[in-house]
């Protein structure tokens, strides 16, 4: 789970417009760093099942927000790859 401030760093850097909390892009960059905060976790913690699980949804998740954006907008898509680096 990320702290408010880090969520809030994100949310600045992927924003869409002034207002903008929940755009594609916006949640897959928050998705992507919850991921890395649990695989970051799970290399300590080998045996959490529940976290892995976890995990394994968000990723699902952010995939299917990809797939979403690249179908409607292939521009955005490219882009937020490229700054997450996916």
């Amino acid at each position: 789970m990320l702290d408010k401030a880090t969520k809030e760093k994100v949310i600045a850097k992927f924003k869409t417009h002034e207002a903008d909390t929940g755009s594609p892009q916006v949640q897959v960059a928050i998705l992507t760093e919850e991921i890395k905060e649990l695989t970051d976790h799970l290399r300590t913690h080998k045996k959490d099942f529940s976290s892995r699980r976890g995990l394994v949804k968000k990723v699902g998740e952010r995939r299917r927000l990809l797939k979403y954006l690249e179908r409607e907008n292939l521009e955005a898509h490219t882009d937020l790859t490229a700054k997450l680096k996916l």
